[in-house]
């Protein structure tokens, strides 16, 4: 498969307002959080160039291996902490957004790890990772190995 398209080059504007939100988003909240709600959406979202962006990160980074492998089971995986499993959850629900939204019990999950200020970034981050998986997809963007 070879790509289709260079977004960046094709909508400069468009991307430049993307990576406006990402450069943000990366003052904002904890760098090694923000990569574990990458890494989850996209690996949720089937996108191999970002999974191997953020798992990538977060070993560079100092991160255990096995929390990298461990965000795909993150429910039965031992290696999270409550702020951790509240912002995977919200992870989850978000990228996947069925009929009835997210949760009131993933949203007060939430809340309860959180500051306000940290819910509505993390909603931010959730959102913006799931428009960069869909570029991904969509543009068939690889992984560079």
């Amino acid at each position: 498969m070879s790509q289709r398209m260079n977004v960046g080059e094709v909508a400069p504007e468009g991307y430049r307002a993307v990576l406006g939100l990402e450069k943000y988003l990366r003052h904002q909240l904890d760098s090694r959080l923000l990569d574990l709600v990458k890494l989850r959406a996209s690996l949720l979202n089937g996108c191999a160039y970002c999974v191997d962006l953020h798992g990538g990160d977060l070993l560079k980074h100092g991160e255990d291996v096995r929390r990298v492998l461990g965000v795909g089971t993150w429910r039965e995986f031992p290696g999270f902490d409550a702020r951790e499993r509240a912002a995977l959850g919200l992870t989850d629900e978000v990228t996947r957004l069925g009929e009835h939204g997210v949760s009131d019990e993933v949203w007060d999950t939430a809340r309860a790890a959180f500051t306000d200020k940290e819910v509505a970034d993390l909603i931010l981050a959730i959102g913006l990772i799931n428009l960069w998986n869909r570029i991904g997809v969509t543009t068939r963007l690889e992984p560079v190995l």
